[in-house]
């Protein structure tokens, strides 16, 4: 066995990234604290060619060498838009005709494993590394899914979580095709 080199990989250029056909997956993030979780979110939604990304409230927003450190130049591929609040993001992306999902432990939350994505584009939302996905966005949430979790802790961390949610999305999309 042998690794495959940078040719044999196929990579994008940035602009074959641009016009290629997107996943129908915007993800949000509401008050991201860390830069090095919005440079892997970045990474993970280039690498599933995700439509976009919403920064929101104090969430940093490109660029900035943190951010990039862990991107690696995804935020030269990955459209993104800021806005002052997440409420703000949420409405308009209803507006847009996104159903809105929650990645939250809440009451009536799916488990990942069970959802299955009937309604796109979706538009998932991130909540903070400490407190999650605030209360006002919870309530304007279409739905909420939940990663099962069997251990002792009972939370993931962002990028880790945006990563498995997004997989699981990006499988289950594609069997849909």
């Amino acid at each position: 066995m042998r690794k495959l080199n940078m040719h044999e990989l196929g990579r994008k250029t940035v602009a074959e990234f641009k016009a290629a056909d997107k996943t129908p997956l915007v993800l949000v993030l509401d008050n991201v604290r860390s830069m090095h979780n919005v440079g892997s979110v970045f990474r993970t939604a280039d690498a599933f060619l995700v439509q976009g990304i919403v920064l929101c409230g104090y969430t940093p927003v490109p660029p900035h060498r943190d951010i990039q450190k862990t991107a690696l130049g995804a935020t030269e591929t990955v459209e993104w838009q800021y806005f002052p609040t997440t409420v703000e993001a949420v409405n308009a992306l209803k507006q847009e005709g996104y159903t809105i999902i929650a990645i939250e432990q809440a009451a009536q939350s799916v488990m990942l494993d069970d959802f299955k994505p009937t309604e796109v584009p979706l538009a998932l939302v991130f909540g903070n590394e400490v407190s999650g996905v605030d209360a006002e966005v919870m309530k304007l949430a279409d739905g909420c899914i939940e990663i099962p979790q069997l251990g002792m802790k009972h939370s993931l961390n962002i990028s880790v979580s945006t990563g498995i949610v997004i997989w699981d999305l990006f499988c289950k999309l594609k069997t849909e095709n």
